[in-house]
């Protein structure tokens, strides 16, 4: 069920909450099991042939890290890894590297067609980071139920954000409604659940209108004209940053709700004035993960200038493949890496630019190479290119309102964390989120429910 659908807001949400406030008061020893049952649930109502792979998938690793805390053998933590990201291969990479091996060696292999299961990705990479740790002495032994909760949790299950064993762990022993503050955090989590619907329904579910007929389009072979070219681009710029912070903030105002906080995923990207900055704002856990599991293993900084550079290069090449199963997310990564690399070789140059100018040069970079991570095809992604760059013969039509709403939205305003954190309570406050909540439910129930991008991830 989609976050934001009547099954999930009017159903099954409330049934959750209800549920975990009767537990934790009456029987709190039954909390992480019931909120185990119910992630499950969740996770299940998508396509009930994929929970038992998650179950199976937090089993397994969650043996071999008994295995090994008895044997203390690295080589059962390798070979777990190796089996996790095998398993995310089959279902993810299968039919790419089949056609991508036919394409280079006229050799025709088989094709798997199978639906690629929900959240894969991503708590594939929940068991990397615990294994990792586990096997370098960072990471505890953890009872059964407390590490499955770990791997799948309902909120951040499907789309992150990537939690850190360290930064949950803990506060599964807590009891979230004996806290003095159990009331105002619960509330602000709710603030959070109702910004972060607004923000996918009001901005980026229209700016959607002005994106996906211009990408099929040139997915069709029709000539972009330059403005429409420019407003597909500058309008996924916004989608896509409004689709994803916006799950981000139900995700952790749901999971703050259920007396969980979890990582902030976003720090107003848009408004960075370097490459290097953006990755500090966007998809911060992401970046993180990359940092210290990829990056830094491969040398990082500390081996050399060429050494980081192929570091870099590898590291984002890899971050593009793991958002999807196609050549243009491989380019988009890599474009990225070759981008971090000029930024290292101009600070180590000792150069310097003017933050307008560095805020310009960084937003003009994501944007067109946002391009390629829209477009299902290269020839897509060129005919969008040549449409922006001047070369069809018609200029087109701009929709700017939906677009100049998302820009002031993004690049002025506070994220919306701190707004949250900053808002006092009040009545007034409490019925102005009231209205926005019904608006929020109105609108899901008069227009189309467009699922959330990253769920493909």
């Amino acid at each position: 069920m989609l976050f934001n659908s009547f099954a999930f807001l009017l159903v099954f949400l409330p049934a959750a909450l209800l549920m975990h406030w009767l537990v934790e008061r009456f029987q709190p020893q039954w909390r992480l099991p019931l909120l185990l049952l119910l992630s499950f649930v969740f996770y299940g109502y998508w396509d009930w042939r994929f929970a038992p792979l998650l179950a199976a998938s937090i089993l397994v690793n969650w043996f071999v890290a008994q295995v090994f805390l008895q044997a203390r053998q690295g080589i059962l933590i390798t070979l777990a890894l190796i089996a996790n990201l095998l398993v995310l291969g089959i279902f993810k990479y299968f039919n790419f590297f089949a056609d991508l091996t036919s394409l280079v060696s006229n050799v025709a292999l088989p094709k798997w067609d199978i639906a690629l299961p929900l959240g894969i990705s991503f708590f594939t990479f929940h068991h990397v980071m615990y294994l990792v740790d586990l096997k370098a002495g960072r990471a505890p032994r953890f009872g059964l139920v407390r590490y499955a909760l770990y791997i799948a949790f309902f909120p951040q299950v499907l789309a992150g954000p990537l939690v850190r064993w360290s930064e949950i762990m803990h506060q599964f022993d807590e009891r979230p409604y004996k806290r003095p503050d159990a009331a105002e955090r619960f509330g602000r989590g709710f603030m959070l659940l109702i910004l972060g619907l607004a923000k996918k329904v009001f901005i980026s579910d229209p700016l959607a209108e002005y994106v996906n007929p211009v990408f099929a389009q040139a997915a069709a072979g029709t000539a972009i004209p330059t403005l429409d070219a420019w407003q597909a681009t500058i309008g996924f710029t916004f989608q896509i940053y409004f689709d994803f912070s916006g799950y981000t903030d139900m995700a952790l105002g749901m999971a703050l709700m259920l007396g969980i906080v979890l990582p902030q995923n976003f720090d107003k990207p848009y408004i960075s004035t370097s490459l290097q900055d953006f990755w500090r704002r966007w998809h911060m856990t992401l970046s993180r993960f990359l940092r210290d599991y990829l990056y830094i293993p491969l040398g990082g900084s500390r081996n050399g200038l060429g050494v980081q550079i192929g570091a870099l290069f590898a590291t984002m090449a890899l971050g593009g493949l793991w958002h999807g199963a196609g050549l243009t997310f491989i380019a988009w990564g890599v474009a990225h890496g070759l981008g971090l690399g000029a930024g290292v070789l101009w600070r180590r140059a000792g150069l310097r630019m003017p933050a307008p100018a560095g805020w310009v040069l960084t937003m003009l970079f994501v944007m067109f190479t946002w391009v390629l991570f829209r477009a299902p095809s290269f020839d897509a992604a060129i005919r969008i290119y040549e449409g922006m760059l001047g070369l069809t013969a018609t200029a087109g039509t701009f929709k700017w309102r939906a677009i100049a709403l998302a820009a002031a939205v993004a690049c002025l305003g506070p994220t919306t964390w701190t707004m949250v954190q900053l808002i006092p309570p009040r009545r007034w406050i409490a019925v102005g989120f009231a209205v926005v909540l019904m608006a929020v439910l109105l609108e899901i129930g008069d227009s189309a429910n467009y699922e959330f991008i990253y769920f493909q991830f």
